[in-house]
């Protein structure tokens, strides 16, 4: 994911005009201003008279070839599951400067207050950051849980109509999520649901709390400062505040309007969380971390479906080959048990007690310390005595260095499982640096700038405690490096056109042995992708072997948010959002006064439903 700083077009986090901040509540119709959605004919290869048992085939789109449709979405018209062929297309849910009441509109930013913020020339600040949101079932009412890639965060709570005919989703109903109990938030990447239907969010790029300790500090820091607007005092900063997973449970009474419980579970750790991914027995939790010389973690829960309390594990890779794009076998590294309690004293202090900062964790450069490379960061470090468990959850990836897992991987991303497989699938944006710099544990031999997504076969261990860990890892296809002549409609491109480019998150359509992969890419494709994967398809040596384009997004945005749902009352859904139009890249071909820089929140489908775990 990219950092909000990133986003030059959303104006400041503060794109409105006057005229939003008179916004009336808006009308059924959320997809005003929207660009067209092409539907093209279906690809007449696709399907046939004979399809066996649990088949899934999409009709593709063409990668965006002309200005007309680099600037629109292009979405999958038809797909074939089992045989059946079926419409969708993507649908818009709200784009952020919406409103569905008086009160609400989707993407500003407040305070710990709750109240909204403004630009110095007085506009209010709403941000075109969306990213992941939720589909979360509660008894007969729909909800989902979105939130914003900024800071300070900002999460929204919308209530859906769903259709009983037809399947398709519409806003009801959008609330402001306040998450003034849990500091705030910071930087909200992606989420996951929980087997016990909770959405699980994510703060990415946590503050580094050796060079950020103090507001003084921040107020220097161009990606960190603008935190500060959320406190009534800027001297309660406190860069441990940041960087952990963040549990909401949504729960409704009757007609009553939702309430929303957060907590942030400092027992998992703290890190650049992408996504914390929770395996079925509810109680194991794969964790990547977003950036430069960073880990891949495992937490094992003491109880399923309380993330409070559990032993924190990272892993170790032993390489078994250089070639390609590598591959390890696993070793789990424990770096100690912790709950939420004992951590929440350290950060917060109690009885008196000041909250701990860096200094109390560590010694920098003395006698004895160990030499190590995280986040971009060479530092000689060695924990103070008594500071361990501390230190584990405070300053997760640096612990995790010195105690010998691995610390080399580069832009680690989304995560998903296939439970049929037993295998997991983790997506790194690129195959480079720490990864292919000869030194360390990871040694591969050549980089891949378009990145790769590797498989991990998952089995029981005793003594973890878990039938979910994760045993080895190698790498499953890779994008392509290319250059395209200067009159290409793919001449910025430097991945190849037909497949993937910087993938970002992963979900997977259980039964259906297919992967589908979202990108987060600048310059490997100038139109983002979210591709559909038939594993069975997959071949070493073509890496566009089994991949169908499902959806393209406007000039200069990110896909954020593919993940399944397989069944909801009849319906399965994609869900998708188009981040920052226009704000990673070509923004002089962005109209003057033109809102289409408005980021998208919605979904592709509706499918049929498409749950097999029963079987």
């Amino acid at each position: 994911m990219i950092p909000f700083t990133k986003t030059p077009l959303a104006l400041k986090l503060g794109f409105i005009l006057a005229a939003f901040a008179l916004i009336p509540a808006c009308s059924d119709d959320n997809n005003r201003n929207d660009p067209p959605v092409v539907t093209p004919d279906p690809d007449p290869g696709s399907g046939g008279s004979e399809t066996p048992e649990r088949t899934l085939s999409f009709s593709g789109v063409q990668a965006p070839a002309t200005d007309s449709e680099k600037r629109q979405i292009l979405a999958s018209p038809l797909v074939t599951v089992d045989g059946e062929e079926y419409e969708i297309g993507f649908h818009t849910l709200l784009r952020s400067g919406d409103s569905v009441n008086a009160n609400v509109v989707f993407g500003q930013l407040v305070d710990a207050a709750g109240q909204p913020l403004y630009d110095e020339d007085g506009m209010l600040k709403v941000t075109d950051a969306n990213e992941h949101t939720s589909l979360l079932p509660i008894g007969d009412r729909l909800f989902s849980v979105s939130q914003m890639e900024t800071r300070p965060g900002a999460m929204f709570l919308m209530e859906l109509d769903q259709d009983a005919t037809t399947g398709e989703l519409s806003t009801k109903d959008l609330w402001q999520i306040d998450q003034s109990g849990v500091d705030g938030g910071w930087v909200h990447c992606a989420a996951s649901v929980t087997p016990w239907n909770a959405h699980l969010a994510s703060e990415e790029y946590e503050p580094d709390a050796r060079y950020l300790p103090t507001s003084v500090e921040v107020e220097g820091d161009g990606y960190s400062r603008t935190m500060l607007e959320y406190y009534a005092d800027p001297s309660q900063w406190n860069p441990y505040f940041y960087g952990w997973n963040i549990e909401i449970n949504v729960a409704a009474e009757g007609d009553a309007a939702p309430t929303t419980d957060l907590v942030k579970h400092y027992a998992m750790g703290r890190l650049a969380f992408e996504l914390s991914y929770v395996m079925p027995d509810s109680k194991t939790v794969y964790m990547t971390d977003d950036g430069t010389n960073v880990g891949f973690y495992m937490f094992i829960a003491d109880a399923e479906g309380d993330l409070s309390a559990g032993t924190l594990y990272a892993a170790k890779w032993n390489q078994t080959s250089a070639e390609g794009l590598g591959s390890a076998d696993l070793e789990w590294i424990s770096l100690g048990h912790a709950s939420n309690d004992e951590i929440n004293v350290a950060v917060h202090g109690a009885d008196g007690v000041p909250a701990l900062t860096f200094n109390d964790l560590f010694e920098v450069d003395a006698e004895g310390c160990v030499e190590t490379a995280t986040n971009g960061n060479t530092e000689c470090l060695s924990v103070k005595a008594g500071m361990e468990t501390v230190a584990s959850r405070l300053e997760t990836r640096r612990y995790a260095a010195l105690m010998g897992a691995s610390t080399e991987f580069r832009k680690e991303e989304g995560v998903t499982f296939d439970p049929a497989g037993s295998r997991l699938y983790v997506a790194m944006s690129e195959v480079r640096k720490g990864m292919t710099d000869g030194a360390g544990h990871i040694q591969i031999a050549e980089e891949n700038s378009c990145g790769a997504i590797y498989q991990l076969d998952v089995a029981a261990d005793s003594e973890i405690g878990s039938d979910y860990v994760a045993i080895n890892m190698s790498g499953l296809i890779g994008g392509i490096p290319a250059e395209y002549p200067e009159d290409s409609p793919f001449a910025s491109y430097s991945c190849d056109a037909d497949s993937i480019a910087s993938p970002d998150n992963v979900t997977f359509i259980t039964g259906y042995n297919t992967l589908i992969i979202g990108e987060d890419t600048g310059s490997g494709h100038q139109n983002d992708v979210i591709w559909s994967l038939n594993l069975d398809a997959v071949d070493a040596a073509d890496y566009t072997a089994g991949l169908t384009r499902i959806q393209t997004t406007p000039y200069g945005s990110e896909t954020t948010s593919p993940y399944w749902y397989p069944n909801i009352n009849g319906f399965a859904y994609l869900m998708s959002v188009i981040q920052h139009p226009y704000g990673e890249s070509d923004g002089d071909k962005l109209a003057p006064g033109s809102l289409e820089h408005r980021a998208y929140t919605g979904y592709v489908g509706p499918f049929p439903a498409m749950d097999v775990s029963d079987e």
